[in-house]
């Protein structure tokens, strides 16, 4: 699970990463590894994201920069899928930061993006974190401002529940989705067939005293279908 935070909405504009949070799952299970880092974006903090996050420009000038700590950030995340909330922003300012500092980008297919999955299994609802917490009845009182291993261990909870909540292998993935195929451990199963006893047809015919008692109800109609029919 990976979460940032920035100083604005757009990285080819100046705008920086700030904060870095993320939180290994292994078969859906947080392992207790986690990676939090604030960084010196060596600019100002533009009160819009300020109001976001609570992180000003002063506070973040005794942090090392990005560069510091790339290696110690991509060695957390190896090769592992990169659950993100809304992932296209995070990645395109985790790759201007890499850009920076002349680094092979992070490819965009290593991210699942869960407002994709939220979208596609609730359309027209609304799919930010605060709201699939509310849907789902996870706690997030403790989410006063955005701060991102807040955020990504919230998100850890909600990727669990878009899946199929707490039996993940009882849902099947969606078609062409291989990677939830394999993230949610699921694998063919042999489908049990049970015996059982055949018995033959019961007849089901009305006894003569029935068939009496249906003629005598048929004929009190008027003019119903049935002589209807056999008069023709």
């Amino acid at each position: 699970m990976l979460d940032t935070e920035t100083t604005g909405l757009d990285p080819e504009t100046g705008d920086r990463v700030v904060e870095i949070g993320c939180l290994e799952l292994i078969n859906h299970v947080p392992t207790g590894r986690t990676l939090h880092h604030y960084f010196n974006p060596e600019r100002d903090m533009p009160e819009e994201a300020f109001r976001v996050h609570g992180l000003s420009a002063e506070f973040l000038s005794g942090y090392p920069k990005f560069e510091a700590l790339v290696d110690e950030i991509l060695a957390f995340l190896g090769d592992a899928k990169l659950i993100i909330h809304n992932a296209s922003f995070d990645m395109r300012f985790l790759n201007k930061e890499l850009e920076l500092i002349r680094r092979p980008p992070l490819p965009m297919d290593r991210a699942l993006d869960t407002v994709a999955l939220a979208r596609r299994k609730y359309p027209g609802a609304q799919v930010s974190l605060d709201a699939l917490c509310r849907r789902f009845e996870i706690d997030n009182s403790n989410r006063e401002l955005h701060g991102a291993l807040i955020d990504a261990d919230l998100l850890a909870s909600v990727y669990l529940e878009l899946i199929g909540g707490r039996q993940p292998d009882l849902m099947a993935p969606p078609a062409g989705d291989d990677h939830a195929a394999r993230s949610s451990g699921s694998t063919a199963r042999e489908v049990e067939t049970i015996e059982r006893a055949y018995r033959e047809t019961r007849p089901h015919a009305p006894s003569e005293t029935e068939a009496a008692a249906h003629a005598a109800f048929v004929a009190r109609l008027s003019n119903p279908i049935w002589t209807a029919g056999s008069a023709d």
